[in-house]
C-alpha cells in the first residue's frame, strides 16, 4: 500500500514529535484544521479527566471521538471481533475506496482511496491487522 507523508496539518502549531495520531488522523480525513481538533479533542478529555492529549487519548476520550465522528456523518464498520481471526489487513484491496479513518492496534491513521496518509507507513509491509474504519456516509 502507497504511504504519503501527512502529518494533519500539526506542524503549523507544534514542533517535535508526540502521540497524537487521533487528532492527525481525523484532520486528515474530515479536511479539518489540526488545531480545530486538537482543542474539541482536549476538551472531551479533560471533561472526563483525562488530562490533556499530549500523550494519546484515553478510553473515556475515545468513545467521544468515535460518537463525534458517528454525528458527522462516518460510520463504523468492524472488520474483525474480540476472538476472531483477522481477515482485514492494512493493503492493497483489502479495504474499500474513500477517505477511510482505520483502527489497527494502538494506532489510528487515515486511508483514502488505497493510498495511507500519515507520519510513517504503519501497514508493517502490509500484514498489519485491520480492527475496523470510519467511513463518511
Amino acid at each position: 500500500m502507497l504511504h504519503v507523508y501527512h502529518d494533519g496539518g500539526r506542524a503549523n502549531y507544534f514542533r517535535g514529535q508526540t502521540n497524537d495520531c487521533v487528532c492527525r488522523a481525523v484532520s486528515i480525513a474530515t479536511g479539518q484544521d489540526y488545531i480545530d481538533v486538537y482543542n474539541l479533542f482536549n476538551t472531551f478529555s479533560q471533561k472526563n479527566g483525562e488530562g490533556y492529549i499530549r500523550n494519546g487519548i484515553h478510553r473515556k476520550t475515545w468513545n467521544d471521538v468515535k460518537n463525534y465522528l458517528k454525528e458527522n456523518g462516518w460510520k463504523w464498520a468492524a472488520t474483525m471481533g474480540i476472538g476472531t481471526v483477522c481477515k482485514t489487513h492494512l493493503k492493497s484491496g483489502e479495504l474499500p475506496n474513500g477517505t477511510l479513518i482505520v483502527q489497527v492496534s494502538k494506532h489510528l491513521t487515515t486511508v483514502i482511496d488505497g493510498v495511507i496518509y500519515d507520519t510513517f507507513d504503519p501497514s508493517r509491509n502490509s500484514t498489519r491487522c485491520v480492527y475496523g474504519y470510519f467511513i463518511k456516509q
